[in-house]
Formats: structure tokens, C-alpha cells, sequence
């Protein structure tokens, strides 16, 4: 609940109303491109909001924060803005603050939404013939259980194809038709993350020679927006997910995260020590970025 005060403060420091000439100033300003996707879309909303703002073409319902920080911050996260203010700091200077940053944050919106939108679709749904991706190539997911696979019960069965190229065909995983999702996505899990492991740990030998450091210990992680970390005494952790990329990409996190052995801050020396081991990083690290993975929730 607001305090009087509080309440007085909002009361004396109300926003004045732009003039529509304003919203065009600042819908020239857009890019083209921008201008395209954010005009179809009317309102953004937040499932917690508590206020709501006109930021030129679009608006927005947004969550206000107040603490005893010093300054006003805002940031685009998947629910939508969210606002953060000093408790003494009228309505009006938050909301000229965001008006600043109007551009900014209807173009953070949209992108968010898209990638919302995005990640919505690439929902896996647990089924027999599914696709997943396995080491940068699609494989086929086929119920078997007629048989027992030695390794976390399941196999990879490989083909050739007309031009005599081996190719990935299909992953056979021990479980019944009658599954349940839940069910499958464990057998699949647990199967691509022995594969992860294994594959680490080789990756891991083969580099750490090159870089003159020695790892200690490898665990598997499931962190949503990090893909590995290390200590100085040799710990290592790497995203188990990452088994869906392509060969290259792994091989550079992995040379990453050893390289923290050597420099453990992300200073210029650090990354030419990256560069010296996989000269083309940048290249493996915005595919890395862009690159989106299938939701296994």
C-alpha cells in the first residue's frame, strides 16, 4: 500500500499528456524495420503490472518497483517492462525517464515477444517420430521396446545414404508406445546426457594439452542461460545441451572454459588466448547466440 506521502508526491508530479506530434517525432525516429513489426501490435502487458504508459506508436502495461536504490532502471524480460525506482521519485520523472527510452523498449518488447513466440513453437512434444537435433544433425526418435540398449537405453542407429555418406538415421530408445511424454523425455535425456559427458571429457583431453592447463572434475549443468563455467583449481561445468550443436561450437565452449584456467576474467588477454586455440570464435560464439535450442519443458 502507498503512504500519504507517497501518494501526494504522484498526485503533484503527474505526467503531462504528449501532443500527438510527439508520437510521430518519435515513430520517424524507428527503423524501417522496426516500425514494420511494432506498428500491428497495439499493447504489451505484464501479468503483474500495476501501471500503464503511451510510448509513441505503442504502449505498454508495466511493474513498478520502488526501493531504496538511487536511480530509476528498467529492463525487458519475458513477463513484459519492468521498472525499478527510488521511493522519493515522482511518477512523472519515471515515466520522462521512459519516454526517453521509448524506442528502446517498444524494440526490446518486440523482440522478446518473437522470442516468446519463438521458443512456444519449438515445444518438444514427446512422441515416437519426433525430430531432435544431435550434434548439429536432425535424428529420428523411434519407441522400441522390444529391446534393451546397453547404453542408458537407447541407441543410435546410423545409415547410408545413395552417395555411400553415413548419415545419422534414427535413435531407438527403450520405451513402450503407450509412454507417457515425461516418460520419454527422460529415457531421451538421460541417453544425450551420457553421450554429453563422454564427449566432454574427450573434448576436455584433447584441448587442455594444447592450452598447457589440467581440468579436475567435469559435472553436466542444466542452467538456462549459461552454457559452462570453471574455477581455478579445475573445476569444470558444461550445459549438457550443448550435445545438440555442431562439433565446432562445443569445441569452442570447451576451449572457453579451459582457457579460465589459464585467465580467469574475460579480459583482451583472455580471449586471445581463445583465439589462439579456435581463431574464428566470434563466428562460433554469435552462432552459438542465435542459434535456438528445441524446449524440452
Amino acid at each position: 500500500m502507498k503512504t500519504f506521502v507517497q501518494l501526494a508526491l504522484d498526485w503533484l508530479d503527474l505526467p503531462v499528456q504528449e501532443p500527438a506530434a510527439k508520437s510521430q517525432d518519435i515513430k520517424s525516429m524507428l527503423p524501417t524495420q522496426t516500425l514494420s513489426q511494432i506498428s500491428g501490435v497495439a499493447r504489451f502487458h505484464h501479468p503483474r503490472a500495476n501501471r500503464h504508459i503511451h510510448l509513441g506508436i505503442g504502449s505498454a502495461d508495466y511493474r513498478l518497483t520502488r526501493s531504496r536504490r538511487k536511480t530509476i532502471g528498467m529492463s525487458v524480460g519475458p513477463d513484459g517492462l519492468d521498472v525499478r525506482a527510488p521511493r522519493w521519485t515522482g511518477i512523472g520523472a519515471i515515466e520522462n525517464a521512459l519516454q526517453e527510452k521509448g524506442e528502446w523498449i517498444l524494440r526490446k518488447l518486440q523482440e522478446m515477444q518473437e522470442r516468446q513466440k519463438h521458443m512456444h513453437s519449438s515445444m518438444i512434444e514427446w512422441r515416437d517420430g519426433i525430430n531432435l537435433p544431435f550434434l548439429g544433425e536432425q535424428v529420428v526418435l523411434q519407441l522400441d521396446a522390444c529391446h534393451l540398449f546397453k547404453d542408458a537405453g537407447a541407441r543410435l542407429e546410423r545409415s547410408v545414404n545413395a552417395q555411400g555418406t553415413e548419415t545419422l538415421s534414427c535413435l531407438k530408445v527403450s520405451v513402450a508406445q503407450s509412454a507417457s511424454a515425461a516418460q520419454i523425455r527422460d529415457a531421451v535425456q538421460a541417453w544425450m546426457m551420457q553421450q554429453a559427458k563422454q564427449l566432454f571429457v574427450q573434448r576436455l583431453n584433447h584441448f587442455a594439452p594444447v592450452l598447457g592447463v589440467e581440468w579436475k572434475k567435469l559435472s553436466l549443468s542444466n542452467a538456462s542461460t549459461r552454457w559452462g563455467s570453471a574455477t581455478s583449481d579445475g573445476n569444470i561445468r558444461l550445459n549438457w545441451r550443448l550435445i545438440h550443436f555442431k562439433l565446432d561450437i562445443i569445441d569452442y565452449v570447451v576451449v572457453h572454459e579451459l582457457s579460465h584456467l589459464r585467465v580467469m576474467d574475460h579480459s583482451p588477454l583472455f580471449w586471445e588466448t581463445v583465439r589462439h586455440v579456435v581463431p574464428d570464435y566470434a563466428h562460433r560464439r554469435a552462432q552459438l547466440k542465435d542459434e535456438t535450442l528445441p524446449q524440452w519443458k
